[in-house]
């Protein structure tokens, strides 16, 4: 089961192709394809077709909000087989300093937005979390002597905010600061929790172009070594082994090229 919201996207697909992890979750579906409502959702579930490949017919892509439990998809995902690995990437950004440059009440850090920050990047994966895990601890453990794992993605942010960053640096901040004490709680029903920290991933955010590719050359140059942006399935890459490597938990892992964020 992997939660993802825009450019993440990319990371499901990594994560859909791999032979070591099992097909939770598909892309937004292709024509040809039967539809049901998520209970509490505007939107539909949908399943490939028929004629599509065994491979995506093990997957349904559902659009849910994380910030409400009735829409999380965790019974979907038993529908396809046993809920054994959970990747939380829903996330989104706001840039606004905590004050404003003329001293007023009015231009101070707009609260709703640290609000909602919050509560997807943060309520949301620990809502995710808690519901996935609850399925996970009544399945079989395997071979390992598990029973689920669990990746979550923060931010180098959650390190290195930058300036602008308050709402989207306390999320991340969050994120990291459960992973310990989430690992602790679940480890008495075998199941693993990691979260990983991406620096700077070329995803289509950065959008295309001479343009583009001069702006992200120049981002790249920032990076201590590769001097670029990762790519996604480097990013993918890592998520898989910390879903994978049964020895591998409570851990907080940079895959950033050794950049450490300035200012601003």
């Amino acid at each position: 089961m992997v939660t993802n919201v825009g450019c993440d996207r990319w990371i499901s697909t990594e994560l859909a192709q791999s032979s070591r992890v099992g097909h939770q979750v598909s892309e937004p579906p292709p024509p040809g394809t039967w539809h049901r409502r998520v209970p509490g959702s505007s939107s539909p579930t949908c399943r490939p077709s028929a004629g599509s490949s065994s491979h995506t017919r093990s997957a349904a892509y559902v659009s849910v909000d994380v910030t409400d439990a009735e829409q999380i998809a965790v019974n979907i995902a038993i529908d396809l087989g046993p809920l054994r690995a959970l990747v939380n990437s829903a996330g989104i950004g706001w840039a606004q300093r905590t004050i404003g440059k003329d001293g007023e009440f009015a231009s101070a850090h707009n609260l709703d937005a640290y609000k909602r920050v919050l509560a997807i990047n943060l309520v949301g994966t620990f809502d995710c979390i808690r519901l996935a895990a609850t399925a996970m601890s009544q399945l079989d453990p395997t071979a390992t002597g598990e029973r689920g794992a669990i990746v979550n993605m923060t931010s180098v942010a959650a390190f290195d905010g930058q300036i602008g960053q308050a709402a989207y640096s306390s999320s991340k901040g969050g994120v990291v600061g459960l992973t310990l004490p989430v690992a602790r709680d679940l480890s008495a029903v075998g199941i693993r929790v990691n979260t990983v920290a991406p620096g700077l991933i070329d995803t289509p955010i950065y959008g295309e172009g001479e343009a583009s590719e001069a702006f992200k050359a120049k981002l790249g140059e920032s990076v201590l070594f590769p001097h670029r942006l990762g790519k996604p399935e480097e990013l993918a890459s890592m998520v898989i082994e910390l879903l994978t490597n049964s020895y591998m938990n409570a851990e907080i892992v940079r895959v950033d090229g050794g950049i450490r964020m300035p200012p601003k």
